[in-house]
């Protein structure tokens, strides 16, 4: 009988050690996501941040991994500059000799930022001397993001990747 209560002691020692140990980690991974939105959302009121584009999509549905150059958006209510690389198509207007990509910058006509349930939705738009260009930047509250880009002279384009603290110059 005795046996019996040592056997059943330690079979519910070892079943209530193990389950604790799975709840901390939840807690742990619930913290941590709060934390990240935490700083996303402090980042996304600044005004100033940064988009790291890692996959672009052009019109025909065609996924460019990018993994050469830095691909980025710098965002602020001052300047927005690109340095993105285009994969689609040019319309006329478009000459020789310009750049090959979303290369611009430029201060925004229009920069709103607006809370969503999942994010962010930012946009912007940016007129140069040989183009005006229309940022859409979804950025969820984990880090997460997608920012499409559509100009006078070029088909739209989107891209994938994340947002981050914007470098200093």
């Amino acid at each position: 009988m005795r046996t019996r209560y040592y056997l059943v002691f330690i079979i519910l020692t070892f079943v209530m050690g193990s389950a604790f140990p799975q709840e901390t980690a939840k807690k742990s991974k619930q913290e941590r996501d709060l934390e990240k939105q935490k700083q996303i959302e402090e980042l996304v009121n600044s005004k100033n941040f940064m988009f790291i584009a890692r996959t672009a999509f052009s019109q025909r549905g065609r996924a460019i991994q990018l993994t050469s150059r830095p691909n980025t958006v710098a965002f602020s209510p001052d300047l927005i500059s690109s340095d993105l690389p285009f994969f689609g198509r040019a319309y006329a207007g478009a000459a020789y000799g310009e750049s090959v990509g979303y290369t611009f910058e430029g201060k925004p006509d229009v920069f709103t930022i607006e809370p969503d349930k999942k994010g962010y939705n930012i946009k912007a738009v940016v007129k140069t001397p040989a183009d005006t260009y229309t940022l859409i930047l979804l950025a969820g509250s984990g880090g997460s993001a997608s920012l499409t880009i559509s100009s006078n002279n070029r088909s739209t384009m989107s891209y994938s990747g994340d947002i981050s603290k914007a470098e200093e110059k």
